[in-house]
């Protein structure tokens, strides 16, 4: 067996087999291996991880509930598509609790915990532009998960955490591309941070969150003039 097949086989690991199943599928969303709209069968998730169906069918659920998932009668389990209105109501309300979010932070102000977010973002910029997708997926995730620490509510910090993981659906297939901006637009956040201002920190919160957004918008609007699909696979575009 090779190295490959040992670690796709998560049947055979220790740790408790129904997160280890959820968790693996949900990678595997996020990273584009399966793709929006795509039908997740529960006999070759089961052949494809190494485990029963039983395990497959409970992640299945508890992926739908995280809105990774959808379960339709007689049709089964795909993965969330979202339509326009919907990825609009999502970047809205994101980037609402994200401006109140760096708010807070910059009002809490706590040095030890900025010191942490600047390490974080110094590491974050240096990768930028040469990481691949799933390096910049954990770095974008440590950073935000960082500023949370900064602002210190934890209801806030579930509540935006839930909407990232939610809308790194959207967003993914454009991480590569906005690499650098989604960077610099960090920087600038945590420099208003830094600064105690807490107005300034909610602006630059907030418009990175749309700007995301607009990107998605410009790609799709250039699809459809060049006649050409959208590509929506990470790795292969990016945000």
């Amino acid at each position: 067996m090779t190295a490959e097949a040992r670690a796709e086989n998560i049947g055979a690991a220790h740790s408790p087999l129904a997160k280890l199943v959820v968790d693996s599928i949900r990678n595997r969303i996020l990273t584009g291996k399966y793709a929006p709209g795509e039908r997740l069968v529960e006999a070759h998730l089961s052949a494809e991880l190494g485990v029963s169906r039983m395990p497959v069918r409970e992640a299945l659920r508890v992926l739908a509930t995280d809105g990774f998932v959808i379960i339709e009668p007689r049709r089964g389990a795909s993965v969330a598509l979202y339509t326009p209105e919907q990825i609009r109501e999502f970047v809205e309300v994101r980037a609402t609790l994200e401006g109140l979010n760096a708010k807070l932070a910059a009002k809490r102000h706590d040095p030890q915990e900025i010191r942490k977010l600047e390490e974080i973002l110094a590491a974050g910029s240096r990768i930028a532009e040469k990481a691949d997708w799933a390096q910049l997926h954990e770095a974008n995730n440590n950073f935000h998960e960082a500023l949370a620490e900064v602002a210190a509510n934890s209801t806030l910090r579930d509540m935006v955490r839930s909407l990232r993981e939610r809308t790194a659906v959207i967003f993914a297939p454009h991480s590569r591309k906005r690499a650098k901006q989604n960077w610099e637009e960090h920087a600038a956040i945590v420099r208003a941070v830094v600064a105690g201002d807490g107005e300034l920190a909610s602006l630059l919160a907030a418009r990175h969150v749309y700007n995301a957004s607009e990107a998605i918008a410009q790609q799709a609007d250039g699809a459809q003039d060049s006649g050409a699909s959208v590509d929506s696979t990470p790795g292969k575009t990016g945000t």
